[in-house]
């Protein structure tokens, strides 16, 4: 079972009382209690555009629904022609997702520690995808508490890749027992594979109950660590 950390000595307002945007509070830390009171609240970290640490709950929230995951007939094929594991190599996600050309890149050295920090502990978690030559080709990171996992970040180096570990996720997160996976923000990129938007109250609600469910068991749909 995961290890709890000392409590933050931060307050977080209501997630509810952000400007329209979602940012709800700038400052604090990203100590693991810190980090896991914001989730247990309904708010996760980014940087706001001057470095600042900001904390934000969007309205409405992107959530996947365990049972409306759409994998298309290539993405199947994808499945088996990478494999997945969980928790293999936590940093080199993390880094990967930090490192990885994109527009809008936010992660900083200080979040890879938080996370990894967060990981030691036994409450962050990452999907690996490798080629059949053994390398991480994509994967994805998030936190698990009770029975959400709050997705953070994936990246991908071969087409597909991040789906596939989100694929894989998603399936390990159903038949562990979770409730509630958190994306964030809605993209057209997230529709694809099923996520749709609730709006903030609605997820707050069913935070409060999957926060106190039993943890989710996260783990290879079958013995072979693949997808």
């Amino acid at each position: 079972m995961p290890v709890e950390p000392p409590p933050s000595p931060w307050l977080f307002p209501h997630p509810g009382e952000g400007d329209p945007d979602g940012l709800v509070a700038v400052g604090a830390d990203l100590a693991p209690g810190t980090l896991l009171q914001a989730y247990r609240s309904g708010i996760f970290p980014m940087p706001i555009g001057d470095g600042r640490l900001g904390w934000w709950s969007p309205d409405p929230r992107g959530i996947i629904e365990p049972d409306a995951l759409r994998v298309s007939r290539s993405l199947r094929r994808s499945t088996r022609r990478l494999a997945t594991t969980f928790d293999e190599d936590f940093t080199a996600v993390v880094t990967a997702c930090a490192t990885t050309p994109r527009p809008g890149g936010w992660i900083t050295p200080g979040f890879v520690d938080a996370y990894a920090h967060l990981h030691h502990l036994g409450w962050a978690h990452s999907v690996e995808v490798w080629d059949d030559t053994g390398h991480l080709v994509g994967g994805l990171y998030g936190v698990a508490i009770g029975g959400l996992f709050a997705g953070e970040s994936m990246f991908h180096t071969t087409t597909d890749a991040s789906k596939v570990a989100l694929v894989s996720l998603v399936e390990a997160f159903r038949l562990g027992g979770g409730l509630l996976l958190d994306v964030q923000w809605w993209t057209p990129h997230l529709e694809t594979l099923g996520a749709t938007e609730v709006p903030r109250r609605e997820y707050l609600r069913r935070l409060r109950i999957a926060v106190e469910s039993p943890q989710v068991q996260l783990g290879p749909a079958d013995d072979s660590g693949g997808s």
